[in-house]
């Protein structure tokens, strides 16, 4: 990446699009804290966030992410449904207490995110890699959700799944836009982000070339630049 420079504001979604391998991946895992950076700044709500830990950026940025390989980053096969959608607040309250997992708060919480995600599973201790690959979706996308977050950083949130499933996760993204909250989603499907987005920011060569309001963008417009033509 150089010398990216890319804000995103409470209550608008902007959308990232670009040919897969331009800096998309690295510049969400450096706002995310998976990626160590050379240079520049991340700033989260005013809170300077450079190279901070993934927990920092979760806990203290109050931000979600949802990644594009979810079975490298966002979830455990072998581990429960129930599990799975405590990963990154299991050490707090209630589900923890003086370093003991409360198991029946985990569970209880989990029957409610099934339900509200629509989360087709006979049961919250079935094994993750068990379900469907838009099911598998549907509980990263539960888990990061439902809790206060004032960024939600979506990165091909809906690669490989059903149609059902993606319109699903389409209309929980643009909720958490209309709740106020900042929202980047980065995705090689160029209907995606122009169905999305607000604001649309075209990446080639590890560079943002351009921003374009979504009132403004064509698929014409964005294709040229997504093939570095700039007008």
């Amino acid at each position: 990446m150089r010398g990216i420079s890319l804000q995103v504001h409470a209550g608008e979604i902007v959308g990232v699009a670009g040919v897969q391998g331009n800096g998309q991946t690295e510049l969400v895992e450096v706002v995310t804290g998976l990626r160590h950076s050379d240079g520049g700044h991340v700033r989260i709500s005013d809170q300077d966030m450079t190279n901070a830990s993934p927990r920092r950026v979760t806990a203290v940025g109050q931000s979600s992410h949802v990644p594009e390989d979810r079975h490298a980053y966002g979830m455990v096969d072998t581990h429960s449904i129930a599990d799975n959608l405590v990963l990154n607040t299991y050490y707090l309250p209630p589900f923890s207490k003086r370093a003991t997992i409360n198991e029946k708060a985990i569970r209880e919480h989990s029957a409610e995110l099934v339900q509200q995600f629509d989360l087709r599973t006979p049961s919250v201790t079935t094994t993750a890699g068990s379900l469907s690959g838009g099911n598998q979706q549907k509980m990263v996308v539960a888990r990061e959700f439902s809790r206060p977050i004032k960024l939600l950083i979506a990165a091909q949130p809906t690669r490989g799944i059903d149609v059902g499933s993606i319109e699903f996760i389409h209309n929980q993204i643009v909720a958490k836009r209309d709740e106020g909250v900042a929202v980047l989603v980065v995705s090689s499907e160029l209907d995606e982000i122009m169905a999305l987005s607000d604001r649309i920011a075209v990446m080639y060569k590890g560079e943002i070339i351009d921003v374009v309001p979504r009132e403004q963008a064509t698929r014409e417009g964005l294709g040229l630049l997504m093939a570095g033509v700039k007008n």
